[in-house]
């Protein structure tokens, strides 16, 4: 017969068991709907853990172009939003779908584009000059296409530069900037493409930057709660408590170190404090 020590044992190993699903299920979620770029730079890796670790929330990351992360937040699908489609963002707030707009970051885009540059992008004076001779050469230029924060910023540029891009020259990949920027060096051609994700992947492409610098071209991120308001189902604790975590001391530290040590530079570059 078992002595009562060895059935109380087995009793509390029974429901820890049985509670720890419970447990892990009663833990709360936030939905982060952010742009592709932070994820593929590798610096959410960083910074979801440790928001987990402290704050005690899991973590459901949505990584799609900034104006997708603004039509779910529009859906009253996610919590909170990390983007960097500044325009968009306003509307997005003027609207009533999101409150307490904090900027966190910035970076800058580039134009890459393979060793032998064959529009003459080094040579040119600025984004619109660069812009205008991709079009005027014909050269292939592969698009976002995706309504995301570097796609409303090409648009923007092309307008600037009265060009219209249609042509064989001109593709649509429909596709976060991972695969575009894959997709653009293996056909040898120019693209449009955050700093961050290019230093990210440098290694694996053959495309160089072959235009910089221009103000146009400062991209910047912002954190944006979703307005409980009008979605009772939002989870506006848990988004508060991110956009606190993404301006606070500590985490911009992080930002401003995150890429030194593997690239040479910064990924991004802390803007709240």
């Amino acid at each position: 017969m078992k002595s009562l020590s060895t059935i109380k044992l087995v009793l509390a190993c029974s429901i820890l068991v049985f509670c720890t699903p419970i447990l892990a299920q009663t833990r709360q979620t936030l939905i982060l709907a952010t742009t592709t770029s932070t994820q593929d730079s590798g610096l959410l890796d960083v910074l979801i853990p440790i928001f987990e670790k402290e704050r005690g929330y899991l973590v459901k990351t949505i990584a799609v172009g900034s104006g997708q992360a603004m039509a779910m937040g529009k859906r009253g699908e996610a919590d909170v939003l990390l983007v960097h489609s500044p325009e968009a963002e306003e509307e997005f707030i003027k609207d009533g779908f999101g409150i307490n707009r904090r900027i966190v970051m910035h970076n800058d885009f580039v134009i890459v584009g393979p060793e032998n540059d064959p529009a003459g992008l080094r040579n040119a004076k600025d984004g619109i000059d660069a812009f205008s001779r991709i079009a005027n050469t014909a050269s292939l230029f592969f698009s976002r296409g995706d309504e995301s924060g570097t796609h409303a910023l090409e648009k923007k540029v092309w307008a600037s530069a009265a060009i219209n891009p249609v042509g064989e020259w001109y593709k649509q990949t429909g596709t976060g900037m991972g695969l575009t920027l894959s997709v653009t060096d293996e056909k040898k051609g120019y693209t449009l493409t955050d700093r961050g994700t290019y230093l990210t992947l440098k290694k694996k492409l053959s495309l160089l930057i072959q235009s910089q610098g221009d103000p146009i071209f400062r991209n910047v991120y912002h954190v944006i709660e979703v307005n409980h308001e009008k979605f009772a189902k939002v989870n506006s604790k848990a988004a508060r408590q991110f956009s606190d975590f993404c301006v606070s001391e500590s985490v911009q530290r992080l930002i401003a170190d995150y890429g030194k040590d593997k690239y040479g530079s910064p990924l991004f570059f802390p803007d709240a404090l």
